[in-house]
């Protein structure tokens, strides 16, 4: 993997993550993060979308006209949610059921049409296909992160009927962590998620402070090293 392939894979899932450096894309993620499993199944979605999105944008830049490219954005991305919206209630009607009100708000994802008129319109194919899945991917380990400890905190599961959301072969991800926990109902509701959502913040925050300061020191010590 080249250099920008390494810049692009860092910046979707860590330093330029949808979340948790851009904040963006918070309605979704505060409206379906009351489990890891409905954090999943739109973080899987989101991502099919961004990646399809990157390809036909890239691929059509030569001919899209400044002057209408928001809207042809808007229409391309509507298309591919609206297929992504029937194909999952095709083949996945329990997780569409429980995230089918919020399958076609992705299309008014700012991140999505942000990726396409920042990257994806100037970018080649490939990258831009990579972008897409690094920043869905990204995203969708916001979604499950904050899915995760939302439903560990306030009902002690993990997971929770992810095999009637994502078919049985996901039912090996549902454990129960704390037998006979209570929960505590307040993280559960919604100012649970924006809680839970500035304690994650503040962690990458403190996160990336530390790693800083020990990539200054390194620096430090080597530039001492060389000149001695």
């Amino acid at each position: 993997m080249s250099n920008d392939y390494r810049r692009i894979a860092k910046d979707g899932i860590w330093d330029n993550n949808i979340v948790f450096a851009q904040a963006l894309a918070l309605c979704p993620l505060l409206a379906v993060t009351g489990t890891a499993s409905n954090g999943l199944g739109m973080g899987l979605a989101s991502t099919a979308v961004m990646i399809a999105s990157g390809l036909l944008i890239s691929l059509f830049r030569g001919i899209i006209t400044p002057q209408v490219r928001i809207p042809i954005f808007v229409l391309i991305i509507a298309v591919l949610v609206t297929l992504v919206d029937m194909s999952m209630n095709a083949w996945v009607h329990d997780l569409h059921k429980v995230l089918g009100l919020f399958i076609p708000l992705i299309v008014t994802n700012c991140a999505i049409l942000g990726r396409a008129e920042s990257f994806a319109s100037r970018n080649r194919v490939l990258a831009s296909i990579f972008d897409g899945l690094m920043m869905g991917l990204g995203f969708t380990l916001a979604l499950v992160l904050l899915g995760a400890a939302r439903e560990i905190l306030g009902s002690g599961t993990l997971f929770a009927n992810a095999a009637l959301l994502l078919g049985s072969w996901a039912s090996f991800l549902e454990l129960e962590l704390i037998p006979d926990y209570k929960g505590f109902l307040l993280i559960i509701l919604p100012p649970g998620g924006f809680l839970v959502l500035g304690f994650l913040l503040a962690g990458k925050r403190l996160l990336d402070r530390a790693l800083a300061e020990r990539g200054t020191k390194r620096a430090t010590v080597e530039a001492t090293a060389s000149n001695q």
